[in-house]
């Protein structure tokens, strides 16, 4: 479904052509802008993290539908603008969305997802393009398309999903955990101790008080979840994936200095 916005079709001649650009984008997020516009947040692989106006998107009338919402795979035409572009046509690819949002846990997941993608490609974090994408967007972009995929398939646990997705960010952004060799000397593990800040792992020799000391299990799950081993997370016990999603979360907070408000929600339901 396709959709036209009025005033940026109003720009005419060869300046509106090479303004003009088409790509494919996960939606993050919306907000709303006006009385019927919205500004759309987009991760895509060619220009990172877009901000882009979708004008009139919340009048019945218009023709966007319901390809420009959270989770949405889409293929867009937008006009480059000052400061936010402009999204003149949108055509649904793949509707993750909806299928997403038939599962609770699977809509928390990608809630917390999304919010950790916008998170970790906005221009105030690592270098970045001439978009304000970050350079590492192509791959933030098809690991987030590959977890919303997984999510919408239903092929694993939602949680287990999204600690791995949590995991594999934050390692495609610079800041791999290490759970199979001590994450400050590479001893070879596994070991029995866990310190976020020190990225994984610890042996006994650089353990620093304070750090936790999680069942084996748990170790053993965190490192499948980082490597995608799904043979092991699959089977892990329910101690082991809380133990887990705690660590996993702090490891977030540590690196983001922030705690996801999507998290927060997952975390306080059983």
């Amino acid at each position: 479904m396709s959709g036209s916005g009025g005033r940026a079709s109003g720009r005419g001649g060869a300046g509106y052509a090479a303004n003009s650009y088409r790509t494919q984008a996960l939606v993050l997020r919306t907000y709303k802008l006006g009385e019927a516009d919205r500004i759309i947040v987009l991760l895509t692989p060619g220009h990172g993290q877009i901000r882009a106006v979708a004008m009139g998107v919340r009048r019945t009338t218009s023709k966007f539908g319901a390809t420009l919402e959270p989770f949405m795979l889409s293929r867009l035409q937008l006009v480059r603008g000052r400061n936010l572009d402009i999204i003149t046509q949108a055509e649904s690819v793949t509707p993750y969305g909806q299928w997403i949002a038939q599962d609770y846990d699977a809509y928390s997941a990608a809630s917390a997802m999304v919010e950790t993608a916008e998170r970790l490609t906005v221009s105030d974090i690592g270098e970045v393009d001439e978009h304000g994408g970050r350079v590492e967007a192509p791959s933030q972009y098809r690991l987030l398309h590959g977890a919303l995929a997984a999510l919408a398939r239903g092929t694993h646990a939602p949680r287990l999903l999204l600690h791995s997705y949590l995991l594999r960010s934050l390692a495609t952004a610079g800041w791999a955990a290490s759970f199979t060799a001590c994450s400050k000397c590479g001893a070879p593990g596994p070991h029995r101790s866990v310190n976020v800040t020190l990225g994984g792992s610890v042996c006994d020799d650089c353990r620093p008080p304070g750090s936790a000391t999680p069942a084996p299990a748990t170790v053993e799950l965190l490192a499948a979840l980082q490597s995608g081993r799904w043979e092991v997370a699959d089977v892990a016990p329910d101690q082991a994936r809380r133990e887990a999603a705690g660590i996993v979360s702090g490891y977030l907070q540590f690196h983001l200095e922030r705690h996801l408000k999507s998290l927060s929600v997952m975390d306080q339901s059983p």
